[in-house]
């Protein structure tokens, strides 16, 4: 069942059910619309929950939509947020959403390591209590102890909002006290929303802000998108034991093909030493990522089996992986299956590159949820061997559907335990995409990010790779039938999407594109410094 419904079902079914409180009075769901909903909640009285502390407040057998926050500055802190949320789930709170990764400088107590922050969306059956109860036992269990206030702690576990809920009592206040004040909890709880108010618990949060009229406001009084990037506030991207600040520079990839019938380079790169040799080039020409592909991904290519695919991959795999001039570097494997995926990784592969987003592979999700890497998403429609069809070639607006239907995988992933923090988004140039819907894609790139941002701003703030390097629509345009002649077309549609906001570039032609790179960073740093 899509997200969308289980969502709407547990809307439907979510009221609220008292139990031996002083005070308590149902919120129900308004008969107004979403627009004027915030302002109806504005000037509603809101009941409050008043109890002692040995009055336990349960919802019962019905859910309620729920936000957490997380915080870490102890010991392993990416690791403290995995294991946190693995408990939430053994616990009963079903994450469903995950806001972006910061990683922010202390406020309060600031002789203290730096922080990692976000939070998250979740249904949860258990009353605000119950709740509580279960995010400390949480962090007893991941060896929080008592010590200063706002010191260090290995996990903190804040409960924010509580469906449509104000609550105070002796030992919880929600909406949680603080949050207006705190920038490093406001960004990742706007991520876990989209610009779009989706529904009438979504419209209530608005409502909670205080001095002002909804989140949004709150936000830009705290200084807004213009705190992120500095050293007390970075959005990050977990990835190979390091925290990835992509909006530093744009990063590029080089392809390494170790196919027959790739549609550039097949057969090549098809031994160890020819292998070796072609990724120490792309290192000293400057690649910060090597992608390996196994399998041919290009128009009307014939599927082979994870079998095959391995027997190619790994012995490469191992022998670049041992090479000194990787260290440092990231690599990629560009896979759709599942069990690739997880052979890849545990010989050592950084990140998952999935053509099909899941849609080849059922099982792909939940293997690279359980590997915790980045997993690339690329929009596709059909397989490499349908994708051209001129069914899958249909578009009405291609950016805006290219966004919807990219994030349908990405909510899908998300509910099978891959965060946002690890989401890399492809819109899949020259994969069920002409001429001109490519270059729809590669001078529009940020209404893709824009129509992603009306369900969720984490998934859009995510890193954008493109990939138009050699392909068919350049040889098009340019009169270039053979892929090696497209180089320079290349360095002009990678010089178009570095400036349309693509953050990673994935050519087979490393030093002219870098150069490119080099020089639209320089440029967009310049439009910045000058605005």
């Amino acid at each position: 069942m899509r997200l969308q419904a289980k969502t709407q079902m547990r809307q439907h079914r979510a009221n609220v059910s008292p139990s031996d409180v002083n005070m308590f009075k149902q919120l129900l769901p308004g008969k107004f619309g979403l627009n004027g909903l915030i302002k109806h909640f504005k000037v509603s009285h809101f009941a409050f929950l008043h109890s002692s502390a040995n009055v336990k407040v349960e919802v019962h057998s019905q859910e309620q939509e729920v936000v957490i926050a997380l915080g870490s500055n102890v010991g392993d802190r990416l690791h403290n947020f995995d294991e946190a949320l693995r408990l939430m789930r053994i616990l009963g709170i079903d994450v469903v959403r995950h806001g972006c990764l910061y990683e922010t400088a202390p406020a309060y107590v600031t002789d203290q390591p730096h922080f990692l922050n976000s939070a998250i969306r979740a249904f949860t059956k258990l009353g605000p209590h119950e709740l509580l109860g279960a995010l400390k036992k949480i962090e007893r269990d991941m060896g929080r102890t008592d010590g200063i206030r706002y010191g260090p702690r290995p996990i903190d576990l804040d409960v924010l909002f509580y469906g449509k809920l104000r609550f105070n009592s002796d030992i919880l206040t929600i909406p949680h006290e603080r949050i207006w004040e705190r920038p490093f909890v406001i960004a990742p709880v706007l991520d876990l929303l989209g610009s779009a108010v989706e529904n009438d618990t979504v419209a209530c949060w608005h409502s909670f802000a205080t001095h002002a009229n909804d989140l949004f406001e709150t936000w830009k009084k705290l200084g807004g998108d213009s705190l992120i990037g500095k050293e007390g506030m970075k959005r990050v991207l977990p990835i190979n034991k390091v925290l990835w600040d992509w909006s530093q520079k744009t990063s590029v990839m080089g392809i390494l093909n170790l196919t027959p019938d790739s549609f550039s380079d097949g057969g090549k790169f098809q031994s160890i030493g020819e292998a070796v040799s072609q990724v120490r080039l792309m290192i000293s020409e400057g690649a910060d990522m090597i992608d390996i592909g196994a399998q041919s991904t290009r128009p009307m290519a014939t599927l082979i089996s994870p079998e095959e695919e391995m027997s190619r991959l790994i012995p490469v795999l191992e022998a670049i992986l041992e090479m000194p001039e990787v260290e440092g570097k990231l690599v990629s494997v560009d896979t759709f299956y599942s069990e690739v995926a997880s052979e890849a990784v545990g010989k050592g592969a950084h990140i998952i590159n999935d053509v099909s987003s899941g849609q080849i592979d059922s099982n792909m999700f939940k293997v690279v949820a359980d590997l915790k890497v980045p997993y690339i998403a690329m929009h596709m429609r059909g397989d490499p061997s349908t994708m051209q069809s001129s069914e899958n070639l249909q578009y009405d607006n291609v950016c805006n559907q290219v966004a919807s239907e990219l994030y349908l995988r990405l909510r899908d992933a998300e509910v099978s335990g891959i965060p946002a923090w690890r989401i890399i988004i492809d819109p899949g140039i020259g994969f069920s995409k002409n001429t001109e819907q490519n270059l729809d894609i590669l001078v529009e790139l940020s209404n893709i990010r824009t129509e992603i941002a009306k369900k969720s701003l984490a998934l859009s703030h995510a890193p954008i790779l493109i990939g138009p390097s050699r392909k068919k629509f350049l040889g098009e345009i340019c009169s270039r039938s053979a892929a090696v002649d497209r180089d320079p077309a290349t360095v002009a549609s990678v010089t178009a999407g570095v400036l349309a906001g693509a953050n990673i570039v994935r050519v087979h032609n490393v030093k002219d594109n870098l150069d490119a790179v080099k020089l639209c960073d320089a440029i967009l740093r310049r439009k910045k410094s000058i605005v």
